[in-house]
Formats: C-alpha cells, sequence, structure tokens
C-alpha cells in the first residue's frame, strides 16, 4: 500500500496506519519511504484490500492510502480518466446553466445524478434542454473564464506519457469542453457527448446514443484490447456514479474526491492529495515527475 500525506506528517501516518491494521487483525511489514515525506510504501499481510483499506480511511483524517495487491504491476500502461470534478474542477454543464441563469437549479441535478439518485441520461436530456436558445459562443467564454484543470492534472499526464503510458478522457459532458480539456492536459483521445448547434445556438438536445456509464466502461475494455493489457495494467480515475462501471473494469480503479457510491466502489479513494498521488501510488517519485 501506499501513504501519502500532502501535509508531510508522515511519522504520525505511519503510526495511524500501523495501529489501524494492527486492531484490524493484520500486520504492516516493509517499510519504503521513497518519496518523505510525502509518500510511503508499505506491506500488509493477513488483510484483504478492502479490509485494510477500510481500517486506516477509518481514521486517516489528514492522509490518503491507495492499497494494491503485491504482485499488481506497479506502473499501468493505460489511464482512462473522468473530465468533470476530475480532471478539472467544474462541472461544465453547470457553468453553462449559469449563463442562462439557472445554475441553482442545474446543479442541483448534476449533484443528484452524480450521486446516483437520478437516471443519467432522463438527467442529461433535462438539464440540456435547460440550455435550449443560449448562444453557442458562451462555451468559449466559459472555457475561457470558469474551466480550469485541477491541481497537478499536467504533471500527471505529461509524467505518465513519458512513462508510456496511453490516456484516454472520457465524458459524460460534451465534446465542446473535452476537446479543449484533452489539449491543455495531454491526453492522448477524448471521448464525450455532442451538443446540437443550429443556428449559432445550443439546440437544448445532445446527439444519440449518449456516453453513460455503459460506453465509458466500453472505452476502457476497446483500449485495453487494443493494447493488448492485463486488467491490472489499466488505471481508471473518476468521482461520480456514471464513473463505477469503468472503475471496476479497471485494475486500479481511483476515485478522486468523489462522492460516497462511487468511493465505495472504488479499489481507494484520493481525499486530500491532488491528482499527483496518482504518480506516488505507481512509485513514480517527484524526482521523476515531468513538468506539464
Amino acid at each position: 500500500m501506499t501513504i501519502i500525506t500532502p501535509d508531510g506528517k508522515w511519522r504520525q501516518a505511519l503510526a495511524a496506519v500501523q495501529v489501524a491494521i494492527g486492531l484490524a487483525g493484520g500486520c504492516v511489514g516493509d517499510h519504503a519511504p521513497f518519496d518523505l515525506p510525502r509518500a510511503q510504501d508499505l506491506g500488509c499481510t493477513g488483510l484483504d484490500r478492502a479490509t485494510a483499506r477500510a481500517a486506516i480511511e477509518a481514521d486517516a483524517r489528514d492522509f490518503d492510502v491507495i492499497v494494491q495487491p503485491a504482485d499488481a504491476p506497479r506502473l499501468r500502461r493505460l489511464l482512462v480518466a473522468d473530465m468533470d470534478s476530475t480532471i478539472i474542477g467544474q462541472e461544465c454543464i453547470d457553468e453553462l446553466a449559469d449563463f442562462a441563469g439557472r445554475k441553482a437549479e442545474i446543479a442541483a441535478i448534476t449533484e443528484a445524478a452524480m450521486r446516483g439518485e437520478l437516471d443519467f441520461e432522463a438527467a442529461l436530456d433535462a438539464r440540456v434542454a435547460a440550455l435550449a436558445g443560449l448562444d453557442a459562443e458562451v462555451i468559449a467564454e466559459a472555457l475561457a473564464t470558469r474551466i480550469r484543470l485541477n491541481p497537478g492534472a499536467r504533471t500527471l499526464l505529461a509524467t505518465l506519457r513519458a512513462h508510456g503510458c496511453r490516456t484516454v478522457l472520457v465524458s459524460g459532458g460534451f465534446t465542446a469542453f473535452t476537446e479543449t480539456v484533452a489539449g491543455w492536459a495531454g491526453f492522448d483521445r477524448q471521448v464525450a457527448n455532442q451538443l446540437d448547434i443550429h443556428d449559432g445556438k445550443l439546440a437544448g438536445t445532445v446527439r444519440k446514443p449518449i456516453v453513460d456509464s455503459r460506453v465509458k466502461r466500453e472505452v476502457l475494455l476497446a483500449e485495453r484490447e487494443a493494447l493488448g493489457l492485463g486488467e491490472q495494467e489499466v488505471l481508471a480515475i473518476g468521482d461520480g456514479a456514471n464513473d463505477i462501471p469503468m472503475l471496476e473494469a479497471a485494475g486500479l480503479g481511483i476515485a478522486y474526491h468523489a462522492k460516497p457510491r462511487t468511493a465505495a466502489a472504488a479499489d481507494a479513494h484520493i481525499r486530500h492529495a491532488d491528482l499527483t498521488a496518482i504518480l506516488l501510488a505507481q512509485g513514480i517519485p517527484r524526482a521523476s515527475w515531468v513538468p506539464g
């Protein structure tokens, strides 16, 4: 397992993990502080992956833990990532809704959909319908003034690319945003929904079939097959309920500052650190990072 301490309190984190694992009936073995004060690897025996994670997270108030099988390949060769609230810090559809004066209403629907409380396609159709009549130029304005990469995104992608990893951005959002965000971050490919635009205005509809949880999983599996990879060589990250099938299909599915249902379904949950934690989880120390 990898313990990541954004605030540098690695000794306290190590002690907390040792106590938590011991109380759960396991044993902490080898300790490899490969990137102190931010990251250290620990061996653990006597507990399965889920039990070890649960035991540590119950008291991990200021650090993250990523538990992986000892025999899994450390460095993954394929990354498939969600966009909204994962690679970027915003929900693009909520920002568009703000231009229509309906952000609070639409954001509430987005939040419920990401928690898995609403049918994704129906929720998407309802939110897109609220955008009907908006000048399509607001997309460029939103990109220029509101949409920002999450901390660590460029470094994550540049470093993975340098290590020969293929990277795919797959979103239930819109190509009008993913095409730009993929370029900003450095993804090899992007997949998303396409907004209908008529006479320079948003039509209030989206092309079908949509990119939903099923399609996200299918994209991951198709990319894996094309590269001839095993399941354990694939990493996926996301935050919402529509990311769950994709996360479950990856050898290492990481929830990123995620909704509770998504966090529970993932192999690990990054709750405190930024996106560079994914590099530390793969054993890549900061000295080897490539600036984005």
